[in-house]
């Protein structure tokens, strides 16, 4: 009984946490400029995150959230530096707008709050959140995430303020990153991304947890067409604007290509394997006898220090002594390797593996790595889109039905680049089509939405604008049918915003007796 009476007591009882974000920033050696942005990012989630909740639905409470970010702080952010883009300090960021030091938990940033709390995020997080196993991907689909993850932690600031809903994509560090972020979050859900990206126990495998997750939900075939794109689409975007790591990935390429050559004819195979096999056993052969001959490794110690610059120079004959031990056991694992690989099974499996690493880079070879990126991020949301569907068959209730509507909404507006959004992609217009008619069709039988037509492509068109409205509840929403010069318009507004007049689009099949509604009359689309 006291357990329920406390619980109920902590919601009456609002945790100040303006008061409690003051109190650790005393305890931080931050400047007041400092001081008073964080502030006021704490100021701005609080009167926005009632709005971010309801357009996207899946998000942790503003609890949660505003937790989440006052931890960061306090565990991750040892200095914050504020410079200011005309400044003379300006040439530390390099032609950046901010540097973020993990090591020693240090920020230097340009004073733009949305640039800050992204900083925050991004240092919070550990590089890799994918285990080595994974070629490459334990990389490049680590970074793809974390990066979204972090502008994603920023839009309850950056695209909301209170009264209205707004996306301005240069605003976003990454258009492409935050797609990728967003699909994978709908589809995977908010609590099991940050529990991925924020895991502390790295022995769980959570690529193999996504997989099982994407399997389960949706279906096996759409799950793994999406991981597979999803990888390559991550190492094409990290060489495309990561020039330190385009230039490890493209050496990691070229030593697969030569392994690929090298097996392409069996007999050249064996031959080099033979050939191999014989150059490493000439090397154990030469340093068993140099260390076991003092003179000989006397004489060794002096050649190799000779071609040594000063910083590098062999210490002493005894080290030299173990230095060529080691070399020698590496040799020998070596022989085993190349014993193991003569196996015409082991063979086989050697050659598929390496085929296996090859599908993620051969698309290096584009002569516009930026077009290939596109046309994979196509293709990742018409993967997205057939997993969604198979969501959208598996909703059964009216608050199921209507919580998809507010999440492909969303999904609409999420800008495919700088100039368009998700529901303007050509390419995929067809497949959004077909889950917005699904979903008005569902919501009017489970008495959701208002049906106005018995005809369905009537009333298709007369509801498929909420999809791309900026009007934040949904349920708040009226539509109004006027008719000018024998168009017909349609008209969505609230109680405080109007959206423009679209031509209805079907003027010559509509007659009265087809429409529940009279022309200028203004009707609620939830009931």
């Amino acid at each position: 009984m006291q357990k329920k009476s406390e619980t109920f007591f902590n919601k009456l009882v609002k945790k100040d946490y303006n008061n409690e974000l003051e109190k650790l920033l005393e305890t931080k050696n931050f400047n007041e400029d400092v001081k008073n942005i964080l502030l006021s990012i704490l100021y701005k989630i609080n009167i926005s995150y009632k709005d971010y909740q309801i357009v996207k639905q899946d998000v942790e409470t503003k609890e949660e959230f505003i937790e989440m970010f006052i931890k960061q702080i306090e565990e991750n952010c040892n200095k914050i530096q504020l410079v200011k883009p005309n400044s003379k300090e300006n040439e530390i960021l390099e032609n950046k707008t901010f540097i973020v030091d993990k090591k020693n938990k240090e920020i230097i940033c340009h004073p733009i709050e949305r640039k800050i709390m992204y900083c925050i995020s991004k240092i919070s997080k550990k590089d890799e959140i994918i285990k080595e196993d994974y070629f490459i991907i334990n990389k490049t689909l680590s970074n793809l995430l974390n990066v979204g993850n972090s502008i994603n932690q920023v839009e309850p600031m950056r695209d909301f303020n209170g009264y209205s809903w707004t996306t301005i994509p240069k605003e976003m560090e990454s258009i492409s990153h935050n797609l990728i972020y967003q699909n994978m979050r709908i589809l995977l859900g908010t609590s099991f991304m940050n529990s991925w990206l924020y895991n502390k126990e790295y022995i769980i495998d959570y690529m193999e947890l996504m997989k099982n997750n994407l399997a389960k939900k949706y279906d096996k075939i759409d799950g793994e067409g999406l991981i597979d794109i999803l990888s390559q689409l991550s190492v094409l975007i990290e060489v495309r604007y990561n020039e330190e790591s385009k230039e490890k990935i493209l050496k990691v390429k070229n030593d697969i290509e030569e392994e690929l050559d090298k097996t392409q004819n069996s007999q050249t195979f064996i031959n080099k394997i033979t050939k191999e096999k014989i150059e490493l056993t000439e090397k154990i052969k030469y340093l068993d006898e140099t260390i076991n001959d003092k003179q000989m490794l006397k004489q060794e110690y002096i050649k190799r220090n000779e071609s040594l610059p000063l910083e590098r120079k062999i210490f002493s004959i005894k080290v030299l002594a173990k230095m060529m031990e080691l070399e020698r056991e590496k040799y020998i694992r070596r022989i085993e390797k190349l014993n193991s690989m003569l196996s015409p099974r082991k063979y086989i499996k050697f050659r598929k593996e390496l085929e296996e690493k090859d599908k993620y880079l051969i698309l290096l070879d584009a002569e516009d790595i930026d077009n290939e990126i596109e046309k994979l991020i196509i293709e990742a949301q018409k993967e997205f889109l057939r997993c969604y569907y198979t969501k959208l068959n598996n909703a059964q209730t009216k608050h199921e039905i209507i919580k998809l509507i507010y999440e492909f909404r969303y999904y609409c507006m999420i800008p495919f680049n700088s100039e368009k959004h998700i529901y303007e992609v050509k390419q995929l217009q067809k497949r959004i089509e077909r889950i917005e008619r699904v979903l008005i069709q569902r919501a009017g039988e489970l008495k959701a939405i208002n049906v106005f037509s018995k005809d369905e492509e009537i009333n298709y068109k007369m509801v498929k604008n909420i999809f791309n409205s900026r009007i934040m509840n949904l349920e708040e929403l009226c539509i109004k049918l006027t008719k000018e010069k024998e168009k017909l318009y349609i008209q969505l507004f609230d109680d405080n915003v109007f959206e423009e007049k679209t031509v209805l689009g079907i003027s010559e099949r509509i007659k009265n007796k087809d429409l529940e509604i009279r022309f200028n009359k203004k009707v609620k689309i939830f009931l």
